[in-house]
Protein backbone atom coordinates (compact mmCIF):
# COMPACT_ATOMS: atom_id res chain seq x y z
CA UNK A 1 0.00 0.00 0.00
CA UNK A 2 1.84 2.90 -0.95
CA UNK A 3 0.33 6.55 0.25
CA UNK A 4 1.45 9.64 -0.85
CA UNK A 5 1.13 12.17 2.00
CA UNK A 6 1.14 16.22 0.75
CA UNK A 7 4.38 17.93 2.20
CA UNK A 8 4.45 14.73 5.18
CA UNK A 9 5.46 11.39 3.33
CA UNK A 10 5.19 8.66 0.85
CA UNK A 11 4.83 5.71 3.33
CA UNK A 12 5.25 2.36 1.76
CA UNK A 13 3.32 0.08 4.27
CA UNK A 14 3.56 -3.82 3.89
CA UNK A 15 2.46 -4.88 7.06
CA UNK A 16 -0.44 -3.88 9.95
CA UNK A 17 0.84 -4.84 13.08
CA UNK A 18 -2.28 -4.63 15.95
CA UNK A 19 -2.34 -4.79 19.55
CA UNK A 20 -5.37 -6.82 20.61
CA UNK A 21 -7.01 -5.73 23.78
CA UNK A 22 -8.24 -2.47 23.70
CA UNK A 23 -7.21 -1.81 20.24
CA UNK A 24 -9.50 -5.06 18.38
CA UNK A 25 -10.88 -6.45 21.18
CA UNK A 26 -12.74 -5.64 24.55
CA UNK A 27 -12.19 -7.78 27.85
CA UNK A 28 -10.87 -10.88 25.17
CA UNK A 29 -13.63 -10.63 22.73
CA UNK A 30 -13.55 -9.05 19.35
CA UNK A 31 -16.12 -7.01 18.14
CA UNK A 32 -18.08 -8.39 15.00
CA UNK A 33 -17.37 -5.23 13.04
CA UNK A 34 -13.93 -5.60 12.99
CA UNK A 35 -13.82 -9.09 11.26
CA UNK A 36 -14.89 -7.98 7.69
CA UNK A 37 -12.97 -5.21 7.72
CA UNK A 38 -9.81 -6.79 8.77
CA UNK A 39 -10.74 -9.81 6.10
CA UNK A 40 -10.73 -6.76 3.44
CA UNK A 41 -7.47 -5.62 4.72
CA UNK A 42 -5.60 -8.96 4.64
CA UNK A 43 -6.19 -8.66 0.68
CA UNK A 44 -3.65 -5.90 0.31
CA UNK A 45 -1.12 -5.90 3.93
CA UNK A 46 -0.43 -8.60 6.15
CA UNK A 47 -1.72 -8.74 9.78
CA UNK A 48 -0.05 -9.47 12.56
CA UNK A 49 -2.02 -9.47 16.15
CA UNK A 50 1.10 -9.11 19.34
CA UNK A 51 -0.56 -10.16 22.32
CA UNK A 52 -0.21 -11.08 26.07
CA UNK A 53 -3.40 -12.78 26.01
CA UNK A 54 -4.77 -11.64 29.16
CA UNK A 55 -8.21 -13.32 28.55
CA UNK A 56 -6.97 -16.43 26.92
CA UNK A 57 -9.15 -15.94 24.47
CA UNK A 58 -7.38 -14.72 21.68
CA UNK A 59 -6.84 -17.78 19.46
CA UNK A 60 -10.81 -18.88 19.26
CA UNK A 61 -11.71 -15.43 18.48
CA UNK A 62 -8.68 -15.09 15.56
CA UNK A 63 -8.78 -18.03 14.08
CA UNK A 64 -11.02 -17.39 11.48
CA UNK A 65 -9.19 -14.57 10.61
CA UNK A 66 -6.43 -14.23 7.81
CA UNK A 67 -4.08 -12.71 10.15
CA UNK A 68 -1.06 -14.12 12.17
CA UNK A 69 -1.05 -14.13 15.75
CA UNK A 70 1.79 -13.74 18.09
CA UNK A 71 1.57 -14.10 22.12
CA UNK A 72 4.19 -12.42 23.93
CA UNK A 73 6.72 -14.65 25.70
CA UNK A 74 9.13 -11.97 27.28
CA UNK A 75 8.73 -10.11 30.77
CA UNK A 76 9.01 -6.31 28.81
CA UNK A 77 5.98 -6.34 26.16
CA UNK A 78 6.86 -2.80 25.21
CA UNK A 79 10.36 -3.61 24.07
CA UNK A 80 8.94 -7.41 22.94
CA UNK A 81 6.43 -5.54 20.36
CA UNK A 82 9.25 -2.68 19.05
CA UNK A 83 11.13 -5.20 18.28
CA UNK A 84 8.68 -7.15 16.37
CA UNK A 85 8.06 -4.53 14.14
CA UNK A 86 12.14 -3.54 13.62
CA UNK A 87 12.18 -7.50 12.15
CA UNK A 88 9.39 -6.31 10.07
CA UNK A 89 11.19 -3.48 8.92
CA UNK A 90 9.48 -0.54 10.48
CA UNK A 91 9.63 1.76 7.63
CA UNK A 92 6.83 -0.76 5.84
CA UNK A 93 4.82 -1.29 9.28
CA UNK A 94 1.37 0.76 10.13
CA UNK A 95 0.44 0.30 14.28
CA UNK A 96 -2.00 0.16 16.00
CA UNK A 97 -2.23 -0.10 19.79
CA UNK A 98 -3.52 1.53 23.21
CA UNK A 99 -1.74 0.13 25.95
CA UNK A 100 1.41 1.91 27.56
CA UNK A 101 3.53 -1.47 26.41
CA UNK A 102 2.16 -0.04 22.72
CA UNK A 103 4.14 3.11 23.27
CA UNK A 104 7.41 1.52 21.80
CA UNK A 105 6.23 0.30 18.48
CA UNK A 106 4.27 3.50 17.78
CA UNK A 107 7.48 5.44 18.18
CA UNK A 108 8.87 3.06 15.38
CA UNK A 109 6.77 2.57 12.78
CA UNK A 110 5.90 4.62 9.62
CA UNK A 111 2.41 5.01 10.60
CA UNK A 112 0.96 4.83 14.06
CA UNK A 113 -2.41 4.90 14.87
CA UNK A 114 -3.60 5.12 18.92
CA UNK A 115 -7.26 4.03 19.29
CA UNK A 116 -9.14 5.35 22.21
CA UNK A 117 -12.27 3.00 22.81
CA UNK A 118 -14.15 1.94 25.85
CA UNK A 119 -10.67 0.69 28.02
CA UNK A 120 -9.26 3.94 27.45
CA UNK A 121 -5.84 4.95 25.59
CA UNK A 122 -2.12 5.45 27.35
CA UNK A 123 -1.09 8.85 27.45
CA UNK A 124 2.30 8.02 26.27
CA UNK A 125 1.03 5.34 23.40
CA UNK A 126 -1.61 8.42 22.41
CA UNK A 127 1.69 11.19 22.16
CA UNK A 128 3.31 8.74 19.91
CA UNK A 129 0.85 8.51 17.26
CA UNK A 130 0.12 9.91 14.10
CA UNK A 131 -3.31 9.65 14.20
CA UNK A 132 -5.54 8.82 17.16
CA UNK A 133 -9.16 7.36 16.56
CA UNK A 134 -11.99 6.73 18.62
CA UNK A 135 -13.03 3.13 17.50
CA UNK A 136 -11.39 0.17 16.19
CA UNK A 137 -13.59 0.27 13.46
CA UNK A 138 -12.69 3.92 12.61
CA UNK A 139 -8.88 2.83 11.98
CA UNK A 140 -9.78 -0.01 10.45
CA UNK A 141 -11.72 1.86 7.90
CA UNK A 142 -8.44 4.31 7.49
CA UNK A 143 -6.63 1.56 5.65
CA UNK A 144 -9.97 0.92 3.38
CA UNK A 145 -10.39 4.55 2.29
CA UNK A 146 -6.21 6.20 2.26
CA UNK A 147 -8.08 9.46 1.56
CA UNK A 148 -8.67 9.72 5.22
CA UNK A 149 -5.29 9.39 6.32
CA UNK A 150 -3.89 11.43 3.63
CA UNK A 151 -6.54 14.17 4.97
CA UNK A 152 -5.43 13.65 8.42
CA UNK A 153 -1.86 13.54 7.91
CA UNK A 154 -0.68 16.38 4.79
CA UNK A 155 0.24 19.74 5.90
Amino acid sequence: MKIDIASYATLELEFLVLDYNGTIALDGRIGEASADPLKKIAKFMKIYVLTADTFGTVSSELEALPLELRILQSDDHSAEKAAFVESLGAERCAVAGNGNNDALMLERAALSIAVMGREGCAVATLLRADIVCGSTEDMLELFLNIGRIKATLRK
